[in-house]
C-alpha cells in the first residue's frame, strides 16, 4: 500500500478523495425486505472506515432493488461530483441492476464484496463484474471487511488515483516558447493530449515575460530581493553574472509570469528558456522554482506546476503526481551516476523548487539551505542560479514518455540520500556546483536503466506512490514499465 513518507507544507492539506457508494440488492420484493437491514449494516461499516481515512462518503439514498432506483440512485450519486463509485454487494444482487447504474454513472466504478460466508454478496460482485465486461466498461474489484485498513486504503488509492485523472480533464497547459534545442521528448502532440486526457495546450510567446516584465511592480521586486537576501543562506553577488539589478529581472519575470497564469487561466505549464532568454535576457530559474514551490515573499500559496525547456510532457508528469501526492514535485535532468556509490546525481538548472531542501512546512528552514549562485557560462545572459542539495527520504520517481507514439509510465522506487558535507560538495562539484541537486539511489540497475528510460528528465514526490500512480495509469489505458531491480 502507499506510504506518503513526508508530510505535505501547510499550502494544503492532504487532499482526500469524495467516494459514492451505492449497495446493490436483490429484486424481489419479498428477498429484499428481508435482507435491507444487513445491508444496510454493512454499509454503514464501510462508509464510517471510509470517513474514518478522511474521505468524504456520498451515500445513495436507498438500496439498489429496482430498475428505477438503479438509475435514479446512480443519478444522484454522480451529481453530487464523486471521483469513484463504488458499487457494494453484501448480498446476491441482480446484475442488471449494476448495469444501469454503471449506465447512470460517468466515473470509474469500483465492485465492491463483502466475505460473510452467509450472504452470497461475492456471487453478487462476480456477476455482476462479469456482466460488465461482457459490455467492455472498465472497474476494479475488491473484497474484505470493511474494518481491515489494507481494504479502505485500497480503495482511497483508487480513488485519489481516479481525483488526479479527472483533475486533468478540462485544464489547459500554457507553453511558453516552442521546442528548446532540438530536444522532441520535450514536445508533444496536442490532438493526443486532449484525446487521452482532455487538456488543452495555449502557446504563449516568450516575448510577452520580457514585455509584461518590464512593467512589473518594482516595489515588489526589490522586497522580494531583500526577503532572498534575509532568508537564504546567501546571495553570491558577483557584479557581473548575478547582481541586485539581474536578481529583481528575474523576480519580475516571476511576477510576468503569475499574471499571465491568472489571465489565461493556467493549470500548468512550462518556460522554453533556452537560448533566447537565458542569452539574451535571464534565466527563469527563479520563476521555475518559486512557481513550484508552496509559497514565496508573499506568504503561503498553491504550487503551479512549470517544467523548464517547456518539457509538455515532463509537466504533465509533474501535474499528475502533485495531484496524487499533494506535495511540490521535483524537475531533473539524469546528469551522472556515480558507478562507485550507485548513486544518481539528479541536477538541473534552477528547477528544483526549494522546498526539495529540507521538506519543510516552514519555508525558512528550507531557504535556510538555499544558496543563490550567478549563472554559468551555459546562460550568458546571467541571473540567479537556485542550489541546494534535497533532503534525503524514500521517493517515487516517474516520467511519462512515449515510444512509437504510444504513452508509458516510466517508474520507479528510490532513496535520495545526503553525506557529510565535504562529501556532499565533492559529488556536487564534479556536475554544476551552482545548480540543485538530489542524490538519487534507484530501485533500478543502472545499465537497465539507460537502455530503457525515454527522457532526459525525471520528476519525483517524498514517499512510495506506486499503486497509486499504476491506478492511475490503468484509468487512463497507459502501459506501466516499471524498473526494479
Amino acid at each position: 500500500m502507499d506510504n506518503p513518507g513526508g508530510g505535505p507544507a501547510r499550502w494544503e492539506a492532504v487532499g482526500m478523495a469524495r467516494i459514492g457508494v451505492m449497495s446493490i440488492s436483490d429484486g424481489r420484493d419479498y428477498v429484499h425486505a428481508g435482507i435491507a437491514e444487513f445491508i444496510e449494516s454493512a454499509e454503514n461499516r464501510l462508509v464510517a472506515g471510509l470517513r474514518a481515512a478522511g474521505h468524504e462518503v456520498v451515500r445513495g439514498t436507498a438500496p439498489i432493488s429496482t430498475n428505477a432506483l438503479a438509475g435514479s440512485v446512480a443519478r444522484e450519486v454522480a451529481a453530487a461530483g464523486v471521483d469513484l463509485t463504488v458499487l457494494h454487494y453484501a448480498v446476491w444482487a441482480f446484475p442488471h441492476f449494476t448495469m444501469l447504474a454503471a449506465g447512470a454513472t460517468p466515473g470509474p466504478l469500483l465492485l465492491l464484496s463483502n466475505i460473510d460466508p452467509v450472504q452470497p454478496g461475492m456471487v453478487g460482485m462476480l456477476a455482476a463484474g462479469g456482466a460488465l465486461d461482457q459490455i467492455g466498461r472498465a472497474h476494479t474489484r475488491l473484497w474484505g471487511d470493511p474494518a481491515d485498513t489494507a481494504l479502505i486504503e485500497a480503495i482511497g488509492i483508487q480513488a485519489t488515483a481516479a481525483a488526479a485523472v479527472s483533475s486533468l480533464r478540462g485544464s489547459t497547459f500554457g507553453r511558453f516558447g516552442g521546442r528548446p534545442m532540438g530536444m522532441n521528448t520535450a514536445v508533444a502532440n496536442t490532438d493526443q493530449w486532449q484525446r487521452l486526457f482532455g487538456i488543452d495546450v495555449e502557446e504563449i510567446d516568450q516575448w510577452e515575460i520580457v514585455r509584461r516584465a518590464e512593467s512589473a511592480d518594482a516595489g515588489e521586486a526589490k522586497g522580494a530581493r531583500e526577503w532572498l537576501e534575509r532568508n537564504t543562506a546567501g546571495v553570491h553577488y558577483d557584479g557581473v553574472k548575478l547582481t541586485p539589478e539581474l536578481l529583481e529581472r528575474q523576480i519580475r519575470s516571476y511576477l510576468a509570469v503569475r499574471e499571465l497564469i491568472a489571465e489565461w487561466r493556467l493549470d500548468f505549464s512550462g518556460i522554453k528558456g533556452q537560448p533566447e532568454l537565458t542569452q539574451y535576457f535571464a534565466t527563469m530559474d527563479i520563476t521555475e522554482a518559486f512557481l513550484n514551490d508552496p509559497y514565496d515573499w508573499n506568504g503561503p500559496k498553491q504550487p503551479h506546476i512549470c517544467a523548464t525547456e517547456a518539457d509538455m510532457d515532463g509537466a504533465l508528469t509533474m501535474q499528475l503526481l502533485q495531484r496524487i501526492a499533494h506535495t511540490p514535485v521535483l524537475f531533473a535532468d539524469v546528469r551522472h551516476y556515480h558507478q562507485d556509490r550507485d548513486i544518481w546525481d539528479l541536477c538541473n538548472s534552477g528547477q528544483h523548487a526549494t522546498w526539495f531542501a529540507a521538506r519543510s512546512e516552514d519555508p525558512n528552514e528550507n531557504l535556510a539551505n538555499v544558496h543563490l549562485y550567478p549563472e554559468v557560462f551555459f546562460f550568458p545572459a546571467g541571473g540567479a542560479s537556485v542550489h541546494h542539495l534535497a533532503a534525503p527520504g524514500r521517493m517515487t520517481l516517474a516520467r511519462l514518455t512515449r515510444k512509437d507514439g504510444d504513452y508509458r509510465m516510466q517508474l520507479m522506487l528510490g532513496d535520495f540520500e545526503t553525506y557529510d558535507q565535504a562529501t556532499n560538495e565533492a559529488l556536487m562539484k564534479q556536475s554544476t556546483w551552482e545548480w540543485p541537486h538530489a542524490f538519487a539511489r534507484l530501485d533500478a540497475h543502472a545499465g537497465d536503466f539507460l537502455s530503457r528510460f525515454g527522457a532526459n528528465h525525471i520528476h519525483a514526490v517524498p514517499g512510495d506512490h506506486r499503486a497509486t500512480v499504476r491506478a492511475a495509469c490503468d484509468l487512463l489505458a497507459i502501459t506501466v514499465d516499471e524498473f526494479t531491480r
